[in-house]
């Protein structure tokens, strides 16, 4: 089962994919990246996508009303040139991680990336 940086190669390998982090959006930060970032700065950007998945995690009006408890799965957010992917990853201890995939929208397909990363975030084995 891989770990970190196999599953941060394994994403980058995702057709039109840009950059990626492990972001722990408790604290902010990314616990691992690869290819570029949107910013520059991989640290910038786990930050900033750190903001948006905590308003979406923590919003009642995100919450499923059928399986209440049940986590979101991921977010995705469309920008003129790219799309914004943040998975989110199931793990056997307390902890808040998301994978973060800037993906190119001319060489991408938003639909096959969702699957491929959702799969990648299963795989991920930490510790």
């Amino acid at each position: 089962m891989p770990g970190i940086d196999e599953c941060l190669t394994e994403a980058m390998t995702i057709a039109g994919a840009r950059g990626v982090s492990l972001i722990d959006w408790s604290s902010g930060l990314a616990l691992g990246s690869a290819g570029d970032s949107p910013t520059g700065d991989h640290e910038a950007a786990a930050a900033e996508a750190t903001d948006l998945v905590r308003a979406a995690a923590e919003a009642p009006t995100f919450a499923d009303p059928v399986e209440v408890g049940a986590p979101l799965q991921d977010i995705i957010v469309t920008a003129g040139r790219s799309y914004h992917l943040m998975c989110f990853v199931d793990t056997v201890f307390d902890s808040r991680l998301a994978l973060y995939l800037w993906l190119d929208r001319t060489d991408g397909n938003l639909a096959a990336a969702r699957f491929r990363l959702q799969a990648i975030a299963e795989e991920l084995v930490l510790g």
